[in-house]
């Protein structure tokens, strides 16, 4: 079986999961610009806080410490907050998560938005961690919180796709593409679902409509070569590996194209 397939966990990308929780603005979403402060924090430790969340991108040792510090100094939830960042960084991940569920119980109850996004950040962690059952627990409480978001609901699906649940990964999947049609992450992990039930002509297609959508969309790419090569069509499946392989850096994607690839080119004996 293709090596894409580890896309569930997210183990083979840790990094992106990480880059999601370290630019958290006021809402929870991705920053876009804007400094985050997601604890209604005055100027001052508005700064401070965004500072220890730059640090934790850079030297997240030395931001961990200094987190520590304010938070004895009264930082608060922003200290909490950016101590379970650094954690995640330095690779410390079942902690993180914890850190990051015991904030999200922590955060006034009136804002439930921001609770939900730092339950999504905990999954994250223990996504990358490896315990989608941790992941998918958080999940739940995440939604039960804000049931339309589309980020929290993917997630979900992939944490329970992890642990073998496949169609109930495709009921999120189904709803997170019903809120958000164009969601090109959702297309390639349904395509994905579809592959693992047998589905494949709905696999190729949701991957196809995906790079419709993001024409040079690495994971979408991998995706489809392992469904073409599902399909018997060996040559399409080594077009989109080599394609991957043109466009991606060095990197777990890139090694994830040529596995399959060498995988592929071993015939049996």
């Amino acid at each position: 079986m293709a090596t894409v397939n580890r896309r569930w966990r997210r183990i083979a990308r840790p990094a992106g999961a990480l880059a999601a929780l370290l630019g958290v603005a006021l809402t929870g979403r991705p920053a876009a610009g804007q400094a985050p402060d997601p604890f209604s924090l005055d100027a001052t430790r508005t700064k401070q806080y965004a500072n220890c969340m730059a640090m934790a991108r850079k030297t997240p040792k030395r931001a961990h410490d200094e987190a520590l510090a304010w938070r004895e100094a009264g930082g608060g939830n922003a200290a909490l907050h950016c101590i379970a960042v650094a954690l995640l960084q330095m690779g410390d991940h079942d902690q993180a998560a914890r850190q990051m569920e015991e904030l999200a119980g922590a955060v006034d109850e009136t804002r439930p938005a921001l609770r939900a996004a730092l339950l999504g950040q905990a999954a994250n962690a223990w996504l990358i961690a490896g315990n989608p059952a941790a992941a998918e627990a958080a999940l739940d409480r995440a939604l039960d919180l804000d049931p339309h978001a589309v980020t929290l609901r993917i997630d979900r699906g992939i944490a329970r796709a992890s642990r073998g649940h496949v169609w109930e990964a495709l009921d999120d999947l189904n709803r997170a593409l019903e809120l958000d049609p164009d969601r090109v992450d959702a297309l390639v992990f349904r395509a994905a679902a579809w592959r693992r039930t047998g589905s494949l002509d709905l696999a190729v297609e949701d991957a196809n409509r995906a790079l419709v959508l993001a024409p040079d969309d690495l994971d979408a790419l991998l995706e489809r070569g392992a469904i073409r090569r599902a399909k018997g069509d060996e040559a399409a499946a080594r077009a989109d590996w080599l394609r991957v392989i043109e466009l991606a850096a060095e990197g777990p994607l890139r090694e994830a194209a040529r596995r399959n690839l060498e995988t592929m080119d071993v015939k049996p004996d």
